[in-house]
């Protein structure tokens, strides 16, 4: 009889394998619970948006369905939000785009003055943007602004900065600029730096001219770095609210009612939560086709890029 095989202990399941097991969807966990807060507020806010739904009138509560749709793309006031918002928009995002490629052009090589002053640039990145607008309303007080002050010396009087609809704007995307070009200039010195030093050198062995390299190697190149800061950029922008809000409320009269502040003012100042949401999701609306065609054509640059297109 053979007693080895009888005396040999009976394979046990570890408790490492186990774990193995369980380890992705632990780690799948805290990205399931922050789509489910995300998800939670989004289907309120849609449930919203049909209804009638007044804190002034609570009684009078009910779905109306699209009506709420229906008096935003008849009143004019709507239409004034998308002319806002998309000037903003495009305004915001053009300018950053042009200083940060300059910039980046300008500390693309390594050394310690670029080094240092790549660090520097991050920091009104690291001022919230509510704060940052405070500044920046202190600098262009009619009164006591420094801003004003400097405008002074050169021969300009009384400018009004966000206090005037003609200058409100200019103001705004001013501080926008401050605030989130770092962020326009990091994403593309990263992708400057990672581009392959090849091209460059044989067009710098053939003299080919500085202009040409920009805009037929250095520029093709870049392009999904350009179009990846531009959407993410642009997404941000079309929802902004912080800096709009806190610079002049929306006004002055409704010279900056973008989307999120109207939206805001519905709520909270005339106690209309429907009309707020279907001002949200038409917000929402806008901003899933944007991204959608940014990503399309983000995959189409990457598929060119690998020569399967």
């Amino acid at each position: 009889m053979n007693t080895t095989a009888l005396d040999s202990p009976l394979p046990v399941r570890r408790p490492r394998l186990r774990m193995q097991t369980l380890l992705p969807y632990l780690l799948s966990l805290p990205a399931l619970l922050v789509c489910i807060g995300i998800l939670i507020p989004f289907f309120t806010a849609f449930g919203y948006s049909f209804q009638r739904y007044n804190l002034s009138f609570p009684d009078q509560r009910g779905y109306i369905w699209f009506d709420n749709y229906i008096d935003l793309f008849t009143d004019s006031a709507f239409w004034n939000t998308v002319r806002v918002s998309l000037i903003y928009t495009v305004g915001t995002v053009g300018v950053q785009l042009l200083l940060g490629m300059g910039i980046a052009l300008l500390l693309k090589e390594r050394n310690r003055i670029n080094n240092l002053m790549s660090v520097l640039l991050i920091l009104p990145l690291m001022v919230a943007p509510a704060i940052a607008s405070l500044m920046w309303k202190l600098m262009t007080n009619p009164n006591f602004g420094v801003l004003n002050y400097l405008l002074g010396l050169v021969g300009i009087t009384d400018f009004g900065w966000s206090s005037r609809p003609e200058s409100a704007m200019f103001t705004v995307i001013l501080v926008d600029t401050w605030v989130y070009t770092p962020f326009i200039v990091v994403l593309l010195l990263a992708g400057l730096r990672a581009l392959p030093p090849q091209p460059f050198e044989a067009a710098q062995l053939d003299g080919v001219p500085a202009t040409f390299v920009f805009f037929r190697i250095t520029l093709p190149m870049l392009t999904p770095y350009i179009l990846t800061a531009g959407m993410f950029r642009m997404l941000d922008s079309i929802q902004q609210f912080d800096i709009i809000y806190s610079m002049t409320q929306g006004g002055p009269g409704d010279a900056l009612t973008a989307f999120q502040v109207q939206a805001y003012l519905e709520a909270f100042s005339f106690s209309n939560i429907g009309r707020s949401a279907a001002l949200v999701m038409i917000l929402w609306a806008i901003t899933y086709v944007l991204s959608t065609i940014f990503i399309k054509q983000w995959l189409k640059l990457r598929q060119r890029a690998r020569g399967q297109v």
